[in-house]
C-alpha cells in the first residue's frame, strides 16, 4: 500500500508541475529564432514583449556580422547585454569605426535616447537588448535601416 500512496503522490506532483502556467524563458547565442534576417549578414528578432506599443519593455536580439558597422540613434534608452563576440561602439555624430572602444562577451551598456552612436564588430557578434516601445532607430541618410 505504501509503495501505491508514493507513485500517487508522485504523479499528483508531476501534473501539477506539467500544468504550471508560469515558466521562465531563456535564450542564448545559439537558441535564438531569427525573425528578421537581412542582405547585409545582420539579424534582428523580438524575443518578447511588443516594440511597438508605448510604454511597454520588450526584448530584442540583434547579431552583428564581422566587419559590419552603422551609425544611428533611438527613440529610447537601450540598455544592452553582449552575449556573443565583442561590441564595438564609439558615441559622436560621425560614423567612426576607429574610435570604437570594443565591449566583449559579459559586458553591459546604457545607451540613452537620441545619444548618435557608431556600433559593429570585428566578430561575428550577438547583442540582447531591452527597451521600451513605441521604439524607433533613427539612422544616417544612406544607411541600413534595420530594427
Amino acid at each position: 500500500m505504501k509503495s501505491v500512496a508514493a507513485m500517487l503522490m508522485i504523479f499528483v506532483t508531476s501534473v501539477a508541475v506539467a500544468q504550471s502556467t508560469t515558466t521562465a524563458k531563456t535564450w542564448g547565442p545559439n537558441s535564438i529564432t531569427w525573425q528578421n534576417i537581412y542582405p547585409d549578414g545582420t539579424k534582428w528578432s523580438v524575443l518578447e514583449g511588443d516594440k511597438d506599443v508605448p510604454g511597454k519593455a520588450f526584448t530584442y536580439a540583434f547579431f552583428i556580422p564581422a566587419g559590419y558597422w552603422e551609425h544611428h540613434s533611438h527613440n529610447q534608452d537601450a540598455r544592452v547585454a553582449v552575449i556573443s563576440g565583442a561590441l564595438r561602439v564609439a558615441i559622436g555624430h560621425t560614423l567612426d569605426k576607429e574610435g570604437a572602444k570594443s565591449y566583449p562577451l559579459g559586458s553591459y551598456l546604457l545607451v540613452p535616447a537620441n545619444v548618435e552612436h557608431t556600433m559593429g564588430a570585428d566578430v561575428d557578434t550577438i547583442i540582447i537588448g531591452t527597451a521600451v516601445g513605441p521604439w524607433k532607430t533613427h539612422h544616417d541618410e544612406g544607411a541600413p535601416h534595420h530594427h
